[in-house]
């Protein structure tokens, strides 16, 4: 599959080498971003060609794909008219930070018959599978919790570095937004949706931004379970990632992508997992949405899991907001 990159910063860096490395497979065709040297830049690196927009980009012949890198406001701005000029589309997460553009994606999607996945990387790590697998299999018994956690470190320079970061407007959010959009997307694959929230949220270690650095939320997940969602980007010297899932006849917890502690019965799996994949995982989902495209089947993280990821960061949001339980639509 033939692909363009819409978008030349650090994760628009990280596609492109992995798509130029998938010989055989993937075949990097052209970089496009406003900035055109910046997308020459890019583009030198991996011997593919530059284009100064993502409309020029779309009205090549000779690119199947398109991997959407942009601001998480520009998302569906960028999707639409790639879906619409019959190109398959990879968009990075968030899907985009409003169900009205989130839907957008999905109706053009539908009418146009190409696929869309939203990244999602941290579903391909071989524990997160495995505790999917053990919990579709019924071998934790009923899921009673679920929590999951983002504890990072961002210094305020993070949030100075880009005009976008930090604004409800291109962000759509903070911690929870964009760091902590991972764990809900697990969270959701793992135990189910959700029926209501409660949440709180709060600016607390950095300044002049418009979103929040820390939130939690509780949750009551529509099979009855209870649960937690955690995301802080004031949390110094923090970098835990942690997914945990508890049913009457198990348990799974995982930090990381490491299980530490997964337990299904007398039977104790924690160890002989191979290691967590880092990057390879996003190579691993492109892998696989170009499977899905040749074999016209849905990619295995779809438009609507990113919606739905996208929906339950919102309700977390509203019910901050209000002090009132919300129920994601």
């Amino acid at each position: 599959m033939r692909f363009g990159i819409v978008g030349s910063g650090v994760i628009g860096g990280l596609h492109a080498r992995l798509i130029a490395d998938m010989t055989g497979t993937a075949e990097l065709v052209a970089v496009a971003d406003n900035d055109l040297e910046r997308a020459a830049e890019l583009a030198g690196k991996h011997g593919c060609e530059a284009v100064g927009s993502a409309e020029a980009l779309y009205a090549r012949d000779d690119v199947d794909a398109v991997v959407i890198c942009l601001p998480s406001g520009l998302h569906a701005d960028a999707a639409v008219p790639a879906l619409k000029a019959g190109k398959h589309v990879v968009v990075e997460k968030p899907i985009d930070i409003t169900l009205a553009a989130a839907d957008r994606i999905i109706a053009a999607e539908r009418e146009s018959g190409k696929s869309v996945t939203v990244i999602s990387q941290r579903r391909f790590e071989p524990t997160f599978r495995a505790v999917k697998s053990a919990i579709d299999a019924g071998e934790l018994g009923r899921l009673t919790s679920g929590t999951a956690e983002v504890t990072l470190w961002r210094p305020q320079s993070y949030y100075d570095s880009g005009g976008w970061r930090g604004t409800w407007a291109m962000d759509g959010g903070g911690a929870l937004m964009n760091q902590g959009v991972h764990v809900v997307d697990l969270l959701l694959g793992l135990m189910g949706p959700v029926e209501s929230v409660s949440a709180y949220s709060g600016l607390l270690a950095h300044e002049n931004i418009e979103v929040e650095d820390t939130v939690v939320a509780a949750i009551r997940f529509a099979n009855g379970a209870l649960g937690r969602v955690f995301a802080s980007t004031a949390a110094y010297g923090g970098a835990s990632v942690r997914v945990a899932v508890h049913g009457d006849a198990g348990h799974a917890i995982v930090d990381n992508e490491v299980p530490t502690s997964f337990v299904v019965g007398e039977e104790n799996r924690t160890q002989g997992f191979p290691p967590r994949m880092g990057p390879e995982a996003h190579r691993a989902q492109l892998t696989d949405f170009i499977t899905a495209a040749r074999e016209g089947r849905a990619p295995e993280v779809t438009s609507a899991d990113g919606r739905a990821a996208l929906s339950l960061v919102l309700a977390i949001y509203e019910s901050a907001r209000t002090g009132a339980p919300v129920t994601p639509a």
